[in-house]
């Protein structure tokens, strides 16, 4: 009940000016600091954490032509083990990873348990290629550190004119000849050599494309793209698969310059592109 004298509209309209008074020996000021804390929050139905787990798929692709400077972070990544493709470094390999587009779409390649031997991912095989475009007919192209295959086989089956697979490995130079025989790739060559020393003795400008994608623990990566760029023709292309990108510095002095790049877990992948000499 109002008190005799007040209708009781104003006693209602009193009310909100009651609500803005912070409680005794609690300031106004400090009452305004705390509202802030409810923007926080995310909108009701969605978790926080959808908001943070969707953030990493902006740094899968760098434009064409850009430095891969915004993705410093990942070499802290390589060192703890991050995903790759859905598995971590050192875990247990797959037995078999596909051909993911062209003439020998979904066939099978064997994957053994070598130490080093890590099969570039499905997805990154895919990306890579979407790049490249679906048919390299007349390309040739040398898979440098060939292991299971996946990047020469891939590039027969989408028409290229030639392909060399390197691999030192007795078990795994086999096991290629094998794959060959079966898809009756007539356009592969499997070498059974050691690709450094096999680059230094092919003649320069012999491949519009070289794979370099050696193992993350042996110190190859500079080598291998230091000799991958004496074999490109000019404006031809060097894919370099490691765990770390290669900077604009360290590619400028391989007469190379970044295409595209990405990034899947601990893996860097890189196209680059020969530098014409003027």
């Amino acid at each position: 009940m109002s008190p005799p004298g007040r209708l009781k509209g104003e006693h209602r309209r009193a009310q909100p000016e009651a609500i803005l008074i912070s409680p005794p020996g609690h300031p106004k000021s400090e009452h305004r600091r705390a509202q802030p804390e409810a923007t926080l929050m995310s909108p009701p139905g969605r978790p926080k954490g959808e908001r943070r787990r969707a953030q990493p798929e902006a740094t899968l692709m760098s434009p064409p032509g850009r430095p891969k400077g915004s993705q410093s972070s990942g070499r802290n990544s390589a060192s703890t083990g991050a995903a790759v493709g859905g598995s971590r470094l050192g875990s247990k390999l797959p037995g078999e990873v596909r051909i993911v587009g062209g003439l020998w779409k979904r066939s099978k390649l064997p994957v053994a348990d070598v130490a080093g031997l890590r099969p570039t991912p499905d997805r990154v095989r895919e990306t890579l290629f979407n790049w490249l475009g679906q048919d390299l007919g007349g390309w040739r192209c040398l898979d440098a550190f060939a292991g299971s295959g996946a990047l020469g086989f891939e590039s027969a089956s989408r028409g290229a004119a030639e392909v060399v697979l390197l691999e030192r490995d007795r078990r795994l130079a086999a096991s290629l000849n094998e794959v060959k025989q079966r898809l009756k790739a007539e356009t592969v060559r499997v070498e059974c050599a050691d690709a450094l020393a096999w680059m230094a003795r092919c003649a320069p400008a012999s491949f519009e494309l070289v794979f370099v994608d050696p193992p993350f623990d042996l110190p190859l990566q500079q080598p291998g793209l230091a000799a991958a760029a004496r074999l490109v023709v000019e404006h031809g292309l060097v894919y370099l698969e490691a765990d770390r990108p290669c900077t604009a510095e360290v590619l400028q002095a391989h007469g190379l310059r970044l295409h595209r790049s990405g990034r899947a877990g601990a893996v860097h992948f890189q196209l680059l592109q020969r530098i014409p000499v003027e």
